[in-house]
């Protein structure tokens, strides 16, 4: 192997390691807005959706979704209008806590949290992960 190839290899895997995926983007925008307990639910969603993807992979689904070009575009969409729905999700919960006033004499600084039950948070989790065709890849 060619020492170039090597060093492409590695800013390659450099740079994947240091980007946030879906995961991390969730966690980022769940904890800030909802606390640490939505974020912990978060997290049981991802580890759910970890297991599941293995027993696809034992069971050979997996390949078969990474082999069809279709079912993987299928998976592919379905990840990105979720993605797309907590994107526009985010954005309404902006604009509507823009519209809100705080009386002063609310002595609290910044945002109040937003309160998240943790069934839906860890569906929130568990989606994010389990429409993510890179797991299954890997």
């Amino acid at each position: 192997m060619d020492w170039s190839q090597v060093l492409a290899f590695s800013v390659v895997a450099a740079l994947l390691v240091m980007s946030p995926g879906p995961n991390g983007l969730l966690i980022a925008k769940t904890v800030p807005t909802a606390g640490r307990t939505a974020g912990f639910a978060n997290v049981a969603g991802f580890v759910a959706a970890f297991y599941v993807h293995g027993a696809l992979s034992i069971f050979g689904i997996s390949l078969m979704l990474v082999r069809s070009a279709e079912a993987f575009f299928i998976v592919k969409m379905l990840g990105a209008a979720y993605l797309c729905g907590l994107g526009l999700k985010a954005l309404y919960d902006v604009w509507q806590g823009s519209r809100t006033t705080r009386s002063a004499a609310d002595g609290i600084a910044g945002e109040q949290q937003r309160t998240v039950s943790l069934p839906s948070a860890f569906i929130e989790g568990f989606l994010t992960n389990a429409l993510n065709p890179k797991v299954s890849m890997f």
